[in-house]
């Protein structure tokens, strides 16, 4: 007598030669953006530029010929987040000398401009036609409008995909969420997912009666990795504090205990509108009722929470969804898949994934190659210097 064993489909793979060629243009495309079309004269940044050319164009190719790509964007995505943190603090460092922001580079116009302000500063600039960030309009590093033009195009392009192939903050606490191979917390309720709607809601109205930015001022887990006012005042000091230990309570405890990405999908108010945009974008991620067996590994799996037993009924991601692929991956009977709007469900799958790929890996290696070729640089000039300036 014998026994059968039940094994997993096979994901969508294609011939290598057939990902060779479908990297070829990726591999243009990024050596033009890692060295601006002429290699760096420093020996360290071009070793820097080339690692990071190799890997994220293995990355890409192995995404093509294993059908997996939740690991290899994941992979990518903690690296350029560690890249991003290693430069933005060397390069403040260099810039002005430190990482905490004195009222003196606030007024001259020093600060980078960050993604997460962009919520905040709508309705200002509608009603008082200014900007509510102590940031320069046009010239230097990350400035006011290169970041919104920049943040435009990656939402009409990928919606909430940014959360999860361009978001220099995201790769933290998706690097800390898979430090453990089994959630200690394995259930959360599932009405925390309103909160990033609620901080929305209150930092849009308090920013615009304010004319501040108060998610910076008041909320944001990263100012303690990035740069952080300069502590004159004891509201400085609830400040630092408050930064503090949201970092380590949103972007390292939850995320290890839980396995999911907390801040991202329980607080970040970016997120939350970047999940309205999603409506608009051609992309998505859906679920083929009639190959779905119910087994819900996948709403177990989503980082984000963006999968319920609706979903699996419905056939789609809540608008939460970030397009990672865990659950696309994840699937024992390949009943998820990426999808273009307006075609058949489960028609050549892999196409539409191909098709996915392509702006998503563009966006990954046009933010993160910089990031990640910069981080390696300051790596080695401390190894070979001594000092990462």
């Amino acid at each position: 007598m014998t026994t059968q064993t039940k094994t997993k489909p096979q994901a969508p793979k294609l011939p290598v030669w057939k990902a060779l060629l479908l990297c070829l243009p990726m591999a243009l495309l990024t050596a033009m953006m890692l060295t601006g079309g002429a290699l760096p004269d420093d020996p360290l940044l071009l070793i820097a530029a080339g690692v990071t050319f190799l890997l994220i164009n293995g990355a890409f190719f192995l995404m093509l010929t294993t059908g997996e790509t939740h690991r290899y964007r994941s992979l990518l995505f903690i690296i350029m987040a560690v890249g991003f943190v290693i430069t933005f603090i060397t390069n403040l460092i260099e810039t002005r000398g430190s990482v905490i922001l004195t009222a003196e580079n606030a007024i001259s116009g020093e600060t980078p401009f960050c993604p997460l302000v962009i919520p905040m500063i709508i309705v200002p600039a509608a009603i008082t036609r200014t900007i509510i960030f102590p940031g320069s309009l046009l010239e230097g590093f990350a400035n006011v409008a290169s970041m919104v033009v920049l943040w435009l195009g990656v939402s009409l392009a990928l919606g909430r995909g940014w959360c999860s192939w361009g978001c220099f903050y995201g790769g933290l606490d998706e690097g800390f969420s898979r430090v453990l191979k089994k959630p200690v917390i394995k259930k959360i309720d599932r009405k925390w997912i309103y909160l990033p709607f609620a901080v929305l809601l209150v930092i849009v109205l308090t920013s615009a009666l304010t004319l501040s930015p108060t998610y910076c001022e008041w909320l944001c887990p990263f100012k303690a990795v990035t740069e952080f006012a300069e502590i004159t005042s004891f509201t400085a000091v609830v400040q630092t504090v408050i930064f503090v230990s949201l970092f380590i309570g949103l972007v390292i405890v939850l995320p290890i205990l839980t396995k999911r990405r907390i801040q991202c999908g329980l607080f970040c108010p970016l997120g939350a509108l970047q999940s309205f945009i999603n409506k608009i974008n051609i992309f998505e991620v859906r679920i083929d009722p009639e190959k779905c067996t119910q087994c819900k590994r996948c709403i177990r799996a989503c980082p984000t929470f963006s999968l319920d037993e609706s979903s699996l009924e419905s056939g789609k991601t809540l608008i939460t969804c970030t397009r990672c692929g865990q659950c696309v991956d994840l699937c024992p009977k390949q009943a998820i898949s990426y999808h273009i709007k307006g075609t058949p469900i489960g028609i050549r799958p892999n196409a539409a994934r191909v098709l996915f790929l392509y702006p998503a890996f563009i966006l990954l290696s046009a933010i993160g190659g910089g990031m990640i070729a910069g981080g390696l640089w300051r790596i080695l000039k401390l190894i070979t210097t001594g000092s990462m300036i």
